[in-house]
């Protein structure tokens, strides 16, 4: 990949997770206190909803930008040797590559920003200051492993069906998907893939929310996973429904509908908004440089095809 496609990789990678974090908090802040260990009332119900957003705000640009440039060259790399039915094995390896750089930012982003949603009183910068204070820096990468074993099995979910919805999208209409319908595709494998990985999502939360030197703090995803089976059952591993007068207020009215709907619209509407900022700083380079197409050979003006 050339230098300038990576900054416009980098650059619109990082506007789409910036625009998409902020956008979609409020629905992440419902996602947490469902999966929290005390409850959804208990973690703040409704109230404080942007209780962490300080830190989503620092932590997204550089977090999505990591993603999406990683993935970007790991995927241009591996496409030169490989075979057009090798495509959805290196879209899989350039995902998951993406998502272990992305999570050395993620992780004490995500952190510090779910302690603040669980608890609202307290403020962001208060709780970075007390993790730091009582655990150090290992207290803020606490749920590393967690999240990587977290991402990448969603990843290697999400990218094969994409390509192939995209695929056929192509296929059905005989031209290249627009950026609208490439979001749209990507809805719905992020919405599948979150419905398969939300155990794994709610044993990661477990684990950053855990009180410092507890047996769920230690990482170990299969003891948080067994300690939420043997307590909650089935419906803990789904991220529990929320309690029946709430369900009238627009919240997730299934176990798994809440982690699976913020999932669907993240992964949808990060997908446009990157699509449509690297071409606009695409076509700014090319009227800057009178380089002529300097892009990606799949990338097509009339649409978003990876």
């Amino acid at each position: 990949m050339e230098p300038r496609e990576s900054w416009a990789a980098l650059a619109a990678g990082g506007i789409a997770g910036v625009f998409v974090d902020l956008i979609l908090f409020p629905l992440d802040t419902v996602k947490t206190r469902l999966q929290s260990p005390q409850g959804f009332r208990k973690a703040g119900g409704f109230r404080g909803i942007y209780a962490g957003v300080p830190s989503t705000a620092i932590g997204s640009f550089p977090n999505a930008a990591a993603f999406f440039i990683t993935y970007e060259n790991v995927k241009s790399v591996l496409h030169h040797d490989s075979t057009s039915y090798l495509t959805p094995v290196t879209h899989m390896v350039a995902a998951s590559f993406g998502e272990v750089v992305a999570c050395l930012i993620r992780v004490p982003s995500e952190v510090v920003k779910q302690r603040a949603q669980v608890s609202p009183s307290a403020g962001t910068f208060r709780i970075l200051s007390h993790t730091l204070y009582h655990e150090g820096i290992q207290g803020l990468y606490r749920g590393y492993k967690s999240t990587v074993l977290r991402e990448i099995p969603f990843s290697l979910v999400q990218f094969p069906l994409w390509e192939f919805l995209k695929d056929l999208w192509s296929w059905k209409q005989g031209h290249v998907v627009d950026s609208w319908q490439s979001a749209v595709c990507g809805a719905f494998a992020g919405g599948f893939a979150a419905a398969v990985t939300t155990p794994l999502d709610v044993a990661k939360t477990r684990i950053m929310l855990a009180k410092a030197g507890s047996t769920t703090a230690s990482g170990n995803v299969l003891a948080a996973l067994g300690g939420i089976w043997r307590t909650q059952g089935l419906p803990g591993l789904q991220a529990r429904p929320l309690p029946v007068p709430c369900r009238t207020c627009s919240a997730p009215s299934t176990p798994q509908e809440g982690p699976v709907l913020v999932q669907q619209q993240q992964v949808g509407l990060s997908w446009l908004v990157y699509s449509k900022a690297r071409l606009q700083l695409r076509c700014r380079r090319r009227r800057s440089f009178l380089t002529g197409d300097v892009g990606f050979s799949s990338f097509s003006p009339k649409g978003e095809h990876f």
